[in-house]
């Protein structure tokens, strides 16, 4: 079985506390089992919802979209995957001095436009790792609202359209600085996983 690794987008699953001092957290365990599975019957455990699918749809047009109204000119969609001893996985946008990662609200009130801490302390590891991953000191999390692709209208029997909407009531940005005490408690972590899949995978 190949040596076990995160995913940015999975991390905090792995960095969620026991409520026993020492060992993996439930959630941690549960997402080694599901890791351990894919790996085996070799099929990814897929979650399909409007949500991603959203997000997927219009993630070309929302870097367009901060491209334009956060004067970052030339940016574009990132394919390159890195690896390290720890941690792989393909951030979506490098710019000189920055990683971004880009989440699409479904609509406007799932849209974070009040808050001033980041909606999901998942998403501060995941950018984490991103960093740790590049290289880059500084990460932005950017939160778009873009309009409802005409095919997912048929969830909530509307199109959401804002284009006639200020862009600065569209883009919500979170900055996240690097943290090294964060990123070596994550490749701690994924050396207590691989201890621990050592004794569970002994016994299939």
């Amino acid at each position: 079985m190949e040596e076990f690794k995160i995913r940015p987008s999975q991390c905090g699953k792995i960095m969620a506390s026991s409520r026993k001092k020492g060992g993996l957290s439930k959630t941690a365990k549960s997402y080694v089992d599901q890791w351990i599975k894919e790996r085996i019957y070799g099929y990814r455990n897929e979650i399909s919802s409007k949500y991603l699918d959203k997000g997927n749809q219009v993630e070309d047009e929302s870097i367009d979209f901060i491209a334009k109204h956060l004067n970052l000119k030339g940016i574009k969609k990132n394919e390159k995957k890195f690896e390290n001893d720890f941690i792989v996985g393909t951030p979506d946008v490098i710019t000189k001095d920055t990683v971004i990662d880009m989440k699409n609200s479904w609509d406007c009130f799932t849209f974070p436009l009040l808050d001033n801490e980041i909606p999901n302390k998942d998403y501060f590891y995941q950018l984490q790792c991103y960093m740790a991953l590049t290289g880059k000191k500084k990460a932005k999390l950017v939160y778009t609202l873009m309009n409802t692709p005409e095919d997912l209208v048929k969830y909530d029997l509307m199109s959401h359209n804002y284009d006639e909407i200020d862009p600065k009531y569209r883009i919500k940005v979170f900055d996240i600085e690097r943290d090294e005490d964060v990123i070596d408690e994550i490749r701690k972590r994924v050396i207590e996983i691989r201890n621990h899949l050592e004794v569970v995978t002994a016994f299939i």
